[in-house]
């Protein structure tokens, strides 16, 4: 059973599952899919179409609205929250996120489990947000930008190029400070690793193109393999 406030608007094409509630004034604008446990707020808009300046915004019940929005399960979005339909591709939340007041995820975006969005975050188009990620007050993000899973984002930060997993990051630009030691040990990362990571940020950008293949003899080599994309390119910022 959902519980729907009666102001709500929910389109026909919207999908739910059980134990959702949905609060005063929300919006949702299928094609949307939704899973269990969700908590969406006042004022919450979901599915409304992509801001792309060549898309064919709809005029009349039947008209394309986008690529749709997939929701998972035991998210939690607050008041004025906005996810945006997909364009090339579906717009999707995974599980346990915690999305705050005022947030904008933009078309074609991915959030995986347990991420945490503060309010006002700006995500744009095609921005990919890792598991357990948490981006503070107001930070905004560069389409086609990576968040790696388990990075801390400081408040006010502009990140306009990718960042590694486990990463703590701040500026405008955004930049990698050090490690997320407190995200790594709670999310039961080696110890090695962890040291591994540590001193890897710490050394910055004078970090050796070996770090990757040092990590990976760690035993984690997703891990490396991001780690390693972010020595190589750590220059390359979004265009």
């Amino acid at each position: 059973m959902n519980t729907i406030h009666p102001t709500a608007v929910i389109s026909a094409d919207v999908e739910l599952g059980t134990g959702n509630t949905i609060g005063p004034f929300a919006v949702i604008e299928g094609p949307v899919t939704v899973g269990d446990g969700n908590w969406i707020g006042a004022g919450v808009v979901i599915g409304c179409p992509p801001e792309v300046r060549s898309f064919p915004h709809p005029r009349e019940a039947g008209d394309p609205r986008g690529g749709g929005v997939v929701i998972g399960d035991r998210n939690t979005i607050r008041e004025y929250a906005q996810i945006h339909q997909g364009w090339k591709s579906q717009t999707r939340v995974g599980d346990d996120a915690f999305i705050m007041n005022q947030v904008y995820v933009a078309h074609d975006c991915t959030l995986e489990d347990g991420v945490t969005l503060a309010s006002s975050v700006l995500l744009a188009g095609h921005v990919r947000v890792g598991a357990g990620a948490n981006l503070g007050l107001g930070a905004s993000v560069h389409q086609f930008r990576t968040i790696g899973r388990g990075s801390m984002i400081g408040m006010g930060a502009v990140v306009t190029r990718d960042l590694p997993p486990y990463a703590k990051a701040f500026g405008s630009p955004a930049a990698v400070r050090g490690a997320n030691v407190i995200g790594m040990e709670r999310s039961g990362v080696a110890e090695d690793v962890i040291r591994a990571l540590t001193g890897l940020y710490a050394a910055g950008p004078q970090a050796s193109a070996s770090a990757g293949a040092t990590l990976e003899a760690l035993g984690d080599p997703a891990l490396a393999e991001a780690v390693d994309l972010w020595v190589r390119g750590r220059s390359a910022t979004a265009g």
